[in-house]
């Protein structure tokens, strides 16, 4: 099954919506993933580190993926192991720009947040809108970022999202997940995941 764009912006929506304002049974949401290591009493950077540390182990073991199942059910055409990992690593994204101050609910934040998920192409797609990223992007500037300008970058995210997860709809992130029963297996793709992180903790936190 070939990716689309518009099949992958879908899903981008519907996995920013369950991470963020949905409670998925088994998983806390992406403020509540937050909170939780936003306790303790180290710096920013150590807690966001702490966060993808933990997020990238327990995505690699055996039966986080596959206990996904009644939430890979989609009305769009994209293979459940896409949709499991972009709503992995979307909920990873969110919880880091929430601990970093800003407004996870808005639109802006939220296309901040896809844009992300393009790993270390991200900062080709802001430079093909003009905003350059070298330290934290605050709140105050994302929100004078016109609505064009979020379309500009949408579309470029999804261009590059199609090429990241392969025209034949298979994970192209090193390793392929395998499908078990429809559900997904143990084997993720760790490194990729930690990317998208770094990223996230580049654009959010500085």
């Amino acid at each position: 099954m070939a990716l689309e764009q518009g099949a992958i912006i879908n899903v981008l929506d519907w996995a920013y919506e369950k991470a963020v304002n949905t409670k998925v049974p088994g998983l806390e949401s992406a403020q509540s993933l937050a909170e939780s290591y936003l306790k303790n009493d180290r710096s920013i950077h150590e807690q966001v580190d702490d966060l993808i540390f933990w997020q990238n182990t327990k995505c690699a073991t055996s039966g986080f993926l596959s206990g996904l199942g009644g939430l890979i059910t989609l009305p769009v055409a994209v293979p459940a192991n896409v949709s499991s990992v972009i709503y992995v690593q979307l909920r990873m994204v969110a919880a880091i720009a929430h601990m970093g101050g800003h407004d996870i609910v808005d639109d802006k934040v939220k296309t901040f947040a896809y844009t992300c998920l393009c790993g270390n192409a991200a900062k080709e797609v802001f430079k093909e809108v003009g905003i350059k990223i070298g330290q934290k992007v605050t709140e105050q500037a994302i929100q004078k970022v016109s609505v064009e300008i979020i379309k500009k970058i949408n579309s470029a995210v999804g261009f590059r999202l199609v090429t990241k997860f392969g025209q034949s709809g298979i994970v192209n992130l090193g390793k392929a997940i395998p499908i078990v029963s429809g559900l997904i297996g143990a084997t993720f793709d760790a490194y990729s995941s930690n990317v998208v992180g770094n990223t996230a903790r580049e654009i959010f936190i500085g």
